[in-house]
């Protein structure tokens, strides 16, 4: 039986970090529902509260463009290992950009993962537990590592070039903000 939580408990953060993949979920007021994998040590439990998200380059970026018109946030993360769980969390997140006062000290929460475009800090006004009864069981390999290599290669230069050319303007033309032009 599900059951609702107004804050994150040591073991929910503990499922959470033991997790190697999480889901994203962001909508503007009208326009495309985006839903997105996510892996790599790119997530941080600060608090009962908030959840710090290292955003990496990818061939979008709808989670900035939604995030500037509509803060709604979910999170979700499955068990396909052990015990069948499945954790969601709701919230109101914002995009910290590189140029953002704020930037460096959330940037210290995480490694050197090259690609870094945006840090998304949630703010959590739910969390719900559910059975995940229906989850299959899987076992993880590894991460991938193509998107850390390639982001390496293009370099900083290379990589505000990217996102000005693919990043800059969602799939419905709204923009990121992750340029001065947006």
């Amino acid at each position: 039986m599900g059951k609702r939580y107004d804050t994150l408990n040591d073991k929910h953060r503990a499922f959470i970090e033991a997790q190697p993949l999480f889901f994203v979920a962001t909508a503007p007021p009208d326009g495309h529902i985006n839903l997105s994998p996510k892996g790599l040590d790119s997530l941080r439990v600060l608090d009962a509260n908030r959840i710090l998200w290292l955003n990496l380059t990818g061939s979008g970026n709808e989670t900035a463009a939604h995030l500037r018109e509509s803060p709604r946030m979910t999170l979700m993360f499955c068990a396909f290992q052990g015990d069948p769980l499945i954790l969601r969390v709701f919230g109101q997140a914002r995009a910290i950009h590189a140029d953002d006062a704020d930037w460096e000290a959330a940037r210290q929460h995480f490694g050197d993962l090259p690609g870094a475009r945006q840090i998304i800090e949630l703010e959590i006004e739910l969390v719900q537990s559910s059975c995940g009864f229906g989850v299959p069981l899987m076992d993880v390999v590894g991460q991938r590592e193509m998107l850390p290599a390639w982001a390496d290669k293009k370099g900083e230069d290379g990589l505000r070039d990217y996102w000005r050319e693919r990043n800059a303007v969602s799939l419905d033309g709204r923009p990121t903000g992750i340029t001065d032009s947006n």
